[in-house]
C-alpha cells in the first residue's frame, strides 16, 4: 500500500509538473522570482543613478534556428530580469509601490551589434538615463566577458501611473544609499538618441491617431 502510494504522488508530481510547464513557461517564473530575491535580500544596495550589472549566460534554451547564437527575442526577456535586479536594488520598485503607482512597459529599441555565441558569459549593465513626469527612459547594454565587447544596446520607456516620476527620483537622490548625503546629484540632460526616440513615438501615435475611426 505504501508502495502504491508513492508511486501515485510520484505520478501526481510528474503530471501537474508537465501541466505547469505546458500552460506557463515556468522557468522564467522562477527566474524572476529568484533575480527579486536575490536583489532584494543579497546584493549591495545602489542609488538611483548608478549603474547596475546583471550576470547571465546564453544556454541552448536562448538559441535560435541557426542553433549557435542567442535568439533576438530573449534579449528582451534577459532586460526583464537586469531591469528587476536594477528596480530593487536602488529602490525605484518599493519608492512608486509606496506612493501607489504602478509600471508597465511603454515603448523599446533595440540595436543588435554582434552575436551572443551558445555558451557566452556575459552581463548586462542598466541605469536610467532620462524621466519626465510620466515615464522612466533605461539603458541596457549586452556585454560579453571575454572581449568586454557591447553586444546589443536596448532602450526602454516604463511609463509609471498613479504617481508622479519627478517626485519619485528627486526623494531616491536626497537619500543615498551608497554615497554622501552631501555630494551634489543633478537630474541628466536628455541623450540625443533618446530625444530622436521620443520625437520617433511621438509620430507613430499621431499617425495612429489620425487612422482611428
Amino acid at each position: 500500500m505504501v508502495e502504491c502510494a508513492t508511486i501515485t504522488v510520484l505520478i501526481a508530481f510528474f503530471v501537474v509538473t508537465i501541466i505547469t510547464y505546458w500552460l506557463l513557461e515556468f522557468h522564467y517564473f522562477m527566474r524572476i522570482l529568484f533575480c527579486y530575491l536575490h536583489s532584494r535580500f543579497v546584493k549591495k544596495k545602489l542609488d538611483i543613478l548608478d549603474t547596475s550589472m546583471y550576470s547571465s549566460v546564453c544556454l541552448t534554451t536562448d538559441i535560435d534556428i541557426l542553433l549557435f547564437h542567442m535568439n533576438n527575442a530573449r534579449y528582451l526577456r534577459e532586460v526583464d530580469f537586469a531591469r528587476t535586479d536594477f528596480y530593487n536594488r536602488t529602490g525605484l520598485w518599493q519608492k512608486i509601490r509606496e506612493k501607489g503607482g504602478l509600471v508597465y512597459q511603454g515603448g523599446t529599441s533595440i540595436r543588435y551589434r554582434r552575436f551572443i555565441r551558445l555558451f557566452s558569459l556575459y552581463h548586462i549593465t542598466s541605469r536610467i538615463v532620462y524621466w519626465d513626469q510620466n515615464s522612466i527612459y533605461m539603458e541596457h547594454r549586452f556585454i560579453t566577458k571575454r572581449d568586454n565587447f557591447v553586444r546589443a544596446i536596448v532602450y526602454g520607456k516604463q511609463k509609471v501611473i498613479k504617481c508622479n516620476v519627478e517626485e519619485v527620483i528627486t526623494e531616491l537622490m536626497k537619500t543615498p544609499a551608497t554615497k554622501k548625503a552631501t555630494e551634489v546629484r543633478q537630474k541628466p540632460e536628455c541623450p540625443s538618441e533618446i530625444r530622436l526616440w521620443i520625437e520617433s513615438t511621438n509620430v507613430s501615435s499621431n499617425k495612429l491617431r489620425e487612422n482611428v475611426v
